[in-house]
């Protein structure tokens, strides 16, 4: 069986066909178009799939997708996501009929997540949680190599978790979610609220590393907060691993000092959870929705 995935996101869509080793046979991938709205975006995705589907002619496949968002299990609509679009809109019905076949929709963090638990960073591991600091921030938790997406649908919503009700206001409603914090997009605006000018997150930390007084400042409030939420989680999920992806995963000194942070705020005498790095990189999100395809 050939699992064959994509990858929806803001201004791309990725798609990847992978045999049932897991191995990859062919990736493709196209500009999203949101501009031009729903419809446009279901026919860009229709496009990329039929082309994945023309490289195993007449095997079976399976398919998923992951999006940013996820669907409601009460209305089937989906909710939450940043190409706002989508939102409100019966995406899995919509889909299954224009491509006449069964789909499987999963949030993007969730994607990683799996991809992570089973050809990454999580391999082997029970219990994985997945976290995406990028632009904004989000997680997905796989338990026993499945998808925990909760009654809800917004297991592993860490990113909306609040760590001061008088922080900056969050696009969610709420405000000083962890999201408005240590995300690349939140860091850096609450570098210009600081400081007064825009800084790229890549240069902070180079000055951090160089000893610049106001970046060591800045970057230890962000190890210190990195710290409290993933404390929080921790204590909350208490997993075999936290694997760490996205632009902002790349700051070293997440490893050294963000970890001592996380192991001040967690309530145990000792932080055995390993909290590393991903290793599949951008693949994550892609190769995730073709391991949960249906």
């Amino acid at each position: 069986m050939y699992r064959i995935g994509i990858d929806l996101g803001g201004t791309k869509i990725e798609g990847v066909v992978l045999d049932a080793d897991g191995k990859e046979l062919f990736r493709k991938r196209i500009p999203t178009e949101r501009e031009h709205g729903y419809q446009h975006i279901l026919n860009r995705i229709k496009l990329i799939h039929d082309e994945l589907v023309a490289t195993v002619p007449g095997q079976p496949t399976t398919f998923g997708i992951g999006t940013p968002g996820a669907l409601s299990p009460r209305t089937g609509l989906l909710k939450n996501s940043n190409t706002v679009c989508m939102n409100g809109h019966p995406v899995k019905a919509d889909l299954a009929k224009l491509l006449g076949r069964n789909i499987e929709i999963q949030n993007d963090a969730n994607c990683f997540a799996m991809a992570e638990a089973l050809l990454g960073a999580g391999r082997g591991k029970k219990l994985v949680f997945g976290v995406i600091m990028g632009t904004g921030c989000g997680g997905g938790i796989v338990y026993k190599g499945e998808v925990f997406t909760g009654a809800q649908a917004i297991a592993g919503e860490w990113g909306h978790m609040s760590i001061d009700p008088h922080g900056p206001l969050c696009y969610c409603g709420q405000r000083g979610c962890i999201e408005t914090f240590i995300s690349g997009g939140g860091l850096e605006k609450r570098y210009v609220e600081k400081y007064g000018v825009p800084r790229p997150l890549k240069e902070v930390t180079a000055a951090y590393f160089a000893g610049e007084p106001q970046a060591v400042e800045f970057m230890r409030e962000f190890f210190d907060r990195f710290g409290r939420a993933l404390a929080n989680l921790i204590d909350v999920l208490d997993p075999d691993i936290v694997v760490l992806g996205g632009g902002v995963s790349n700051v070293s000194a997440l490893y050294t000092e963000g970890i001592a942070a996380v192991k001040k705020y967690v309530f145990t005498d000792e932080l055995e959870t390993p909290i590393v790095q991903h290793q599949l990189g951008d693949s994550a999100g892609v190769l995730g929705a073709a391991l949960v395809g249906i």
